[in-house]
């Protein structure tokens, strides 16, 4: 079993950055795919970035491509999502996901469906 527990969130302005982080614990997280979700008011929940077990793949949402960059630390069991140049459609509950069948496809990493284990959550807000 897998626990991930997201921090980073917070207020922000529009143009700023924030780093949220994803700590795993009960499992390392060197063999899992890993992903990141949100979900706005009233909204679905979308993808927002995913990397494989190896780093060798990262995949984007066209909405934070070249804003957001994942990233991760195996020998910390943590991933990472730098956002910069926020906005305020960015508003939303961040959630970090791990999918124990590491993968390098990027049609995987950005299906919320293939993933097994999911964090409670981190807000993030960016006024105007």
């Amino acid at each position: 079993q897998v626990q991930l527990v997201e921090s980073g969130g917070g207020l922000v302005e529009a143009g700023d950055s924030l780093r949220l982080s994803c700590a795993a614990s009960g499992r390392t997280l060197s063999s899992y795919a890993m992903g990141w979700f949100r979900q706005a008011p009233g909204k679905e929940r979308e993808f927002v970035a995913g990397i494989s077990w190896s780093s060798i793949t990262t995949v984007y949402a066209d909405s934070v491509k070249g804003r957001f960059t994942v990233s991760r630390t195996n020998a910390k069991n943590t991933v990472y999502l730098q956002m910069n140049n926020l906005k305020p459609e960015d508003t939303a509950v961040y959630y970090c996901a791990a999918r124990a069948s590491g993968t390098s496809s990027s049609y995987y990493l950005q299906n919320q469906y293939e993933y097994e284990y999911w964090g409670q959550g981190t807000q993030v807000t960016v006024s105007s």
